[in-house]
């Protein structure tokens, strides 16, 4: 059975670290999903993805930053279409100072509420130690017991995040699964992003317009097809 079948009419969830990372990993494919298969879709934003950019973490001095952060996820939930929205506020690229146990109790409490029957979540080798984390906490989360309902783990790709990584690391993103998008999919993951104040860029920055645009274009010609998203699989059990 092809991927995108196997998704159609399924309950996805999608952990990611910061705001704007649901719109970089499957914006397009996540809008295809919606509009084309039936799937309902909840986002869970583990980070508040602001307070990295001062030397110490002031939740106060970026108060009015981080409620317009906010603001723009909204934005970004109705370019893209995708139903429901949990926000927490983990230290922006401070990850690594919180348990990791404290992240997967999130996940399992996200879980539990919205019973997903698959995740996709960042690619566990991004030069982001958020991404990282992110991926340990949900595959710890997931462990494929008896009773777990998550049959399907899936990894993307975060530009300005994944491809970063030292040539030398190991753990680079190796696709193994593409969703063709259209034209009008990859309009809505740009419309997402260009909400998002302060993290849209400018050419030829990975997250800029034109970026993603040709990063589609790229993964398209690479499958055979105009525009694509490219994914790995961690685990499918069917």
């Amino acid at each position: 059975m092809q991927m995108l079948e196997s998704l159609k009419n399924k309950k996805v969830m999608l952990v990611v670290a910061h705001p704007d990372d649901e719109l970089l990993g499957l914006g397009a494919t996540m809008n295809k999903l919606i509009k084309e298969h039936n799937v309902n879709t909840h986002v869970v934003i583990l980070g508040e993805g602001i307070t990295s950019r001062s030397d110490v973490r002031d939740q106060k001095k970026w108060a009015a930053e981080l409620k317009t952060h906010r603001k723009n996820i909204q934005t970004a939930q109705k370019a893209i279409g995708y139903h429901s929205v949990s926000i927490y506020d983990f230290a922006d690229n401070r990850f690594d100072t919180v348990a990791l146990l404290d992240l997967i109790k999130v996940i399992e409490k996200q879980k539990r509420a919205f019973q997903p029957d698959v995740i996709f979540t960042h690619h566990g080798g991004d030069v982001n130690v958020d991404h990282q984390r992110t991926f340990e906490a949900v595959v710890t989360a997931c462990r494929p017991m008896a009773h777990e309902k998550v049959k399907t783990i899936i990894t993307f790709e975060t530009p300005s995040g994944t491809e970063w990584r030292s040539p030398s690391d190991p753990r680079h993103f190796l696709p193994n699964v593409f969703f063709s998008v259209s034209k009008k999919n990859i309009e809505a993951k740009i419309k997402g992003m260009e909400s998002y104040e302060f993290e849209k860029r400018t050419y030829p920055h990975p997250r800029s317009p034109q970026a993603l645009t040709i990063q589609a274009q790229r993964w398209g010609v690479a499958v055979g097809t105009d525009f694509a998203e490219a994914f790995c699989v961690i685990r499918s059990i069917n």
